[in-house]
């Protein structure tokens, strides 16, 4: 940990090749200030990104990385973090990428409650594959591959992880900036899963769920009376389909993280000299 990294020291020498507008450009900075705000530093920071436009992140940032494979960064993250619970260990991906193939993933890991942070970039469409409808596309979205729209209500992933035990549910909007590495931060320094889905345009592909559009529908908690203690508030705010609500929706403030309740302590690449005792028999088993 340190006080003197600044966020900046998080980028890496690699230009992002997402288009210009994309929300991920405000969403990969207000990762990497509230990193830095923490204490945190490129040394001590893992980044798992899952598959598709949100999956480039791991490049963009300096940091230790890994490009995981579609839906299955969470349980990449939550390996490092067992491996190592020293290391601050942020997973990021997309809507597709977390809420449909690795929807499974995520409901386990918001029940587990490791002492991690899942950063969701919600596009509400498929970006890198040209176009199609998502898990959190509207049930009318048009595309090319559902000219009459998907003809299913989207899913609502705070009300998913609400239901599966989340300890914290945030919502933000990649242009606020302030706010998005504001909220990052709560997440990061959560005892246990932070769990925050970042509006994050897609200029290229969907152009309902505009920049403009959330300007005017969003409602920043922290101007009302919500209170995110409040496990039945927060499920009023998030089944509420009418208002697109920014700010920590729900936090169990004594919440325990996984790795404190199993007594998971010490990095596991610390290990003696030699191997253990019947290691090589069982390798020669198999080779």
């Amino acid at each position: 940990m340190s006080s003197d990294v600044r966020f900046t020291d998080f980028k890496s020498d690699k230009q992002p090749t997402w288009c210009p507008g994309c929300g991920d450009f405000g969403t990969m900075n207000g990762m990497m200030k509230a990193l830095a705000e923490t204490g945190n530093d490129p040394d001590n920071t893992f980044i798992v990104a899952g598959i598709g436009c949100s999956g480039k992140i791991g490049t963009y940032m300096h940091s230790y990385a890994l490009h995981g494979v579609h839906g299955r960064a969470l349980p990449v993250g939550i390996g490092v973090k067992m491996a190592n619970p020293d290391l601050e260990v942020m997973v990021s991906g997309g809507d597709g990428d977390g809420y449909s193939i690795g929807a499974g993933h995520f409901i386990h890991a918001v029940r587990r409650n490791v002492d991690m942070s899942y950063v969701v970039m919600d596009n509400r469409i498929y970006g890198l594959t040209k176009g199609q409808a998502s898990p959190t596309s509207r049930e009318d979205f048009e595309t090319s591959t559902s000219p009459d729209g998907p003809n299913q209500p989207p899913v609502n992933p705070k009300a998913l992880a609400l239901a599966s035990g989340a300890t914290f549910i945030a919502q933000s909007f990649s242009s606020n900036a302030q706010r998005h590495a504001e909220i990052v931060k709560q997440a990061v320094e959560h005892d246990g899963f932070g769990f925050v889905n970042v509006y994050s345009p897609c200029v290229t592909f969907n152009d309902v769920d505009t920049y403009d559009y959330f300007r005017d529908a969003i409602v920043d908690l922290d101007e009302t009376d919500h209170d995110p203690s409040d496990r039945d508030q927060a499920k009023d705010k998030i089944l509420e389909s009418e208002k697109e609500y920014m700010g920590v929706l729900y936090q169990d403030e004594d919440s325990v993280p996984f790795e404190e309740r199993e007594g998971v302590e010490g990095s596991m690449a610390e290990i003696p000299d030699g191997a253990p005792e019947g290691a090589m028999d069982l390798v020669r088993e198999f080779y």
